[in-house]
């Protein structure tokens, strides 16, 4: 089968390539941006939040290997899906959440998924947009894998954020009792 792609806005996009980039059956995890109506922006167009990009990953994977579900149930154990205005101390449209479903089969999915958490694992609604997939464009080099490029700075980051500690909770909380 060919190979699918899976596009998730989840706050920092630093922070959401390390979750799915373990998985035999995910083939790479791109760092851009999506969404909006500048053509090729770049990082400080997106920060400046006059493009209406959401900094995202575009995901290459192979669904024989891994499903599309698996992947949307990863995405769900890594963001805070109640948070409407970004992610951690990361604010304004450019972080907030979504899932950008590249067709009517993903939306279903999706759908299905965020219905579930709704109904059987949280206690508040989800506050995840669902919006057709767009133009999406490759971030610049020194985003891409940054975990694994700048780990001291990543780890920072990602545990000063408030992310990590909230991760952990949440995975506690909801997905692992």
């Amino acid at each position: 089968m060919d190979m699918q792609q899976a596009t998730f806005a989840g706050g920092c996009f630093w922070c959401m390539v390390k979750p799915f980039d373990q998985y035999d059956g995910i083939e790479k995890v791109v760092s851009g941006y999506t969404g909006g109506h500048v053509e090729n922006p770049t990082y400080e167009q997106v920060c400046s939040e006059t493009t209406g990009h959401y900094e995202a990953v575009q995901i290459t994977f192979d669904p024989e290997k891994f499903s599309y579900e698996q992947i949307v149930e990863i995405y769900f154990q890594n963001v805070d899906p109640f948070d409407e205005g970004g992610q951690f101390f990361d604010r304004g449209k450019s972080y907030q959440t979504a899932i950008f479903y590249h067709d009517e089969e993903q939306k279903e999915v999706a759908e299905t998924v965020m219905n579930r958490l709704e109904s059987d694992v949280f206690t508040k609604k989800v506050a995840v947009k669902l919006l057709p997939a767009s133009a999406f464009y490759m971030a610049e080099d020194y985003h891409q894998d940054y975990y694994k490029k700048n780990s001291g700075h990543y780890e920072r980051f990602f545990t000063g954020s408030g992310r990590k500690n909230f991760v952990e909770k949440l995975r506690r909380d909801y997905f692992e009792g």
